[in-house]
């Protein structure tokens, strides 16, 4: 099939369940795709973002069942809720859809005949519960009993949510229907399978392929193999909320079947709204061009890992070329939760906090593997302050500040002499930041952009231009000083647009400037700044988030459910918090001398994950060799010819038999997210005050 002369790539997020509001969990997947497909398009990549409401299934009905409502108004009311949340933590999807649609049923009746003319549907008969009374079949979510493990009474057919246990219908003790509240009988129906177990060979090849999916959860999908494909029951008896399978009577597709097809549903709605193509299959023909990219969480792996591609190659149809995967969210180190207050819904965050703020936080945290990622309260504050406001806001702010007030927002003329090398620093790091992104390495991303900020604030310093305004003699120096910064606040323009378009689209603003994108930054040469045209008028990017706020986002949790009190429980003692570090005299502080250094050579340390050692150069004649805890952050060939600030008067101490003449200087909570504090130009022994 002929494909249109410009073919994107299709970048999905699996679809939310129209079953409740959007929680944070939700928004690590799409803050994450957003970041990756804002940078694409950054780049000049003709890249299109889709995504649906997932809106069929037993949950649906049953919800909608017990507020008076037809399935049809219930997930209206979500998709409204759905689309304006996305829209306020600025998510840019190019389009966003339903399952419940005419081009899903469309695709899900087309995949579903493709299917069984290739042989991939068969027949087997089905034990189901049946409730006389309703006459329905049910399924679990319809059924309710004691749980088997814990004995809680009243849960439902499939999982305990007192103890967690999962069970079948036929293990719940004293099962009934949460329909008419009879007892449950049991009946045989023919059900479709989708033959999975026909495609063994095919998804181990394909899962054998790195660039598809990462090699953690391919490997965990092994179990699956290990004990044999199970063909997969894609039949639900009506009455259900879901698309009639042809052919058949009072039988509907299993949500999971026509969910993932949501996608190729989305791309169609996409085309008929841009006129880009003749429909869906101009992108979805298996000899299309086109790239698909699939995001998801790790708890959905199996379905678009195995079941997925196993129905896109029978329909034939274009397969994923990558599925990234990324961790759950923890809330200050466990699982949300509502009788902890930490289950946070998006809506009321956004009625209490800047978006910005969560898009940054997750974007110095996400990485390209399945971990998991924690929303520390405490450092989620501190972060935010710390990196997005002090270092990247202030830079912006007081050199955007003094040019306007000082110099009516007239730039100096560039001088390679004083500005080159801050600038050709930074711009040495936008093929790493680039590829950071292409690669969904967000904090990598993160952490090569607070480098550059950290650059320019040194390089700030070391100027003082707040002095040297004060003298006539000196005023130009600080002129030539604010100029230079200047230029590296132009380039945190593309370099933030991806984490946070908004701060990214303020700051052109200020700097009366069209937006700069990541592909011209990555051509780019000093100067980049047009000296001739005045900046405009600046203001503060972004407020502190105070310790009040964050108080205020735990309030706006869900209460958490009423909980019986055993008698034997106490209420659990208050810690005591941990004492402020005890004050020093300033005589303490003058006794630490820190000296600028630079890396000549750096090897790991055997044995020791954690330790680097490093050849660094202090102006002393003989580098010092320094062992420091910086593995997990940098590799080794990454150092050399890297500005470094030393604790220059410890006493050597031995670590893994190697003496250490040294401490260097970091900033970060640790392990991966250290970064190293950069002295900027200046000699190598040069004190650091």
């Amino acid at each position: 099939m002929a494909t249109p002369a410009s073919t994107p790539i299709l970048v999905t997020c699996a679809l939310p369940y129209a079953n409740g509001p959007v929680h944070l969990g939700h928004l690590v997947e799409h803050i994450q795709t957003d970041l990756y497909v804002r940078a694409l398009r950054s780049l000049g990549e003709d890249v299109v973002f889709l995504c649906a409401d997932d809106t069929h299934g037993a949950p649906i009905e049953l919800n909608a069942l017990k507020q008076g409502l037809s399935p049809e108004q219930f997930i209206a009311k979500w998709f409204d809720e759905h689309t304006s949340v996305f829209r306020d933590f600025q998510v840019s999807h190019d389009h966003y859809g339903s399952t419940n649609s005419a081009e899903n049923q469309h695709y899900a009746n087309l995949i579903y005949g493709r299917a069984k003319e290739a042989g991939a549907i068969g027949k087997k008969d089905v034990e189901q519960p049946f409730d006389a009374k309703a006459g329905r079949w049910l399924s679990d979510r319809f059924i309710r009993g004691t749980c088997p493990n814990c004995k809680s009474p009243d849960q439902y057919g499939d999982a305990c949510e007192v103890c967690n246990a999962t069970y079948t219908p036929r293990e719940l003790i004293d099962a009934r229907s949460a329909i008419s509240g009879e007892a449950l009988e049991w009946k045989k129906s023919s059900h479709a399978f989708f033959l999975l177990s026909k495609h063994g060979e095919f998804l181990k090849q394909t899962l054998a392929d790195a660039s598809f999916i990462n090699p953690g959860p391919a490997a965990q999908l092994g179990q699956f193999f290990a004990k044999g494909l199970a063909d997969w029951d894609i039949t639900r008896d009506g009455p259900y909320f879901g698309f009639p399978i042809p052919g058949e009577t009072n039988q509907f597709f299993y949500v999971w079947l026509d969910a993932p097809i949501g996608y190729i549903a989305s791309t169609e709605q996409w085309v008929k709204k841009t006129g880009r193509g003749k429909s869906a299959l101009d992108y979805w023909s298996e000899d299309s061009n086109a790239t698909i990219v699939h995001t998801i969480g790790k708890d959905i792996v199996y379905f678009h890992c195995l079941f997925w591609p196993a129905v896109l190659k029978v329909a034939k149809l274009k397969r994923p070329a990558k599925v990234h995967i990324h961790g759950h969210l923890t809330v200050n180190g466990e699982k949300m939760s509502k009788s902890r207050g930490t289950f946070i819904n998006a809506r009321p965050y956004l009625d209490v906090l800047d978006p910005n703020y969560l898009r940054f936080y997750y974007a110095s945290l996400l990485g390209s593997g399945p971990e998991d990622i924690d929303l520390s309260l405490k450092e989620f504050r501190e972060r935010t302050n710390a990196e997005l406001v002090n270092n990247l806001g202030n830079l912006a702010n007081r050199t955007l500040t003094l040019l306007a007030k000082e110099f009516g927002g007239q730039l100096a003329p560039a001088n390679p002499a004083v500005g080159k090398p801050l600038v050709e620093g930074a711009l040495a790091k936008v093929k790493a930041i680039v590829d950071a992104f292409r690669g969904f390495e967000s904090r990598a991303a993160v952490k090569a952009i607070l480098e550059i900020g950290y650059s320019a604030n040194q390089f700030l310093t070391a100027h003082e231009p707040w002095k040297k305004l004060k003298d006539p003699g000196t005023r130009e120096a600080a002129h030539q000083a604010l100029s230079e910064a200047a230029e590296i606040v132009f380039l945190l323009t593309a370099l933030l647009e991806p984490i946070v378009p908004e701060l990214a689209q303020k700051l052109a603003k200020q700097l009366a400037r069209p937006s700069f994108t990541l592909k011209q930054a990555s051509a780019a040469a000093y100067p980049i700044l047009d000296r001739q045209a005045r900046i405009g008028e600046p203001s503060p990017l972004i407020n502190r988030l105070e310790p009040e706020q964050v108080d205020k986002l735990i309030a706006a949790a869900p209460p958490p459910p009423d909980k019986p009190k055993k008698k034997d429980e106490k209420k659990p003692e208050k810690k005591a918090d941990a004492p402020p570090p005890a004050e020093i005299e300033f005589g303490d502080f003058t006794r630490v001398a820190l000296k600028a250094g630079r890396v000549l050579a750096c090897e790991k340390v055997p044995n020791a994950d954690k330790l680097l050692k490093l050849s660094v150069d202090l102006g002393e004649g003989t580098p010092r060799t320094i062992v420091s805890g910086i593995a997990e952050a940098y590799a080794p060939e990454q150092l050399p010819g890297r500005g470094v600030v030393v604790v220059a008067n410890l006493k050597p101490r031995p670590l893994k038999g190697i003496e250490s003449r040294g401490m260097i200087l970091t900033a970060g909570k640790g392990g991966k997210d250290l970064i190293l504090l950069d002295p900027g130009d200046v000699a190598p022994g040069t004190e650091v005050k």
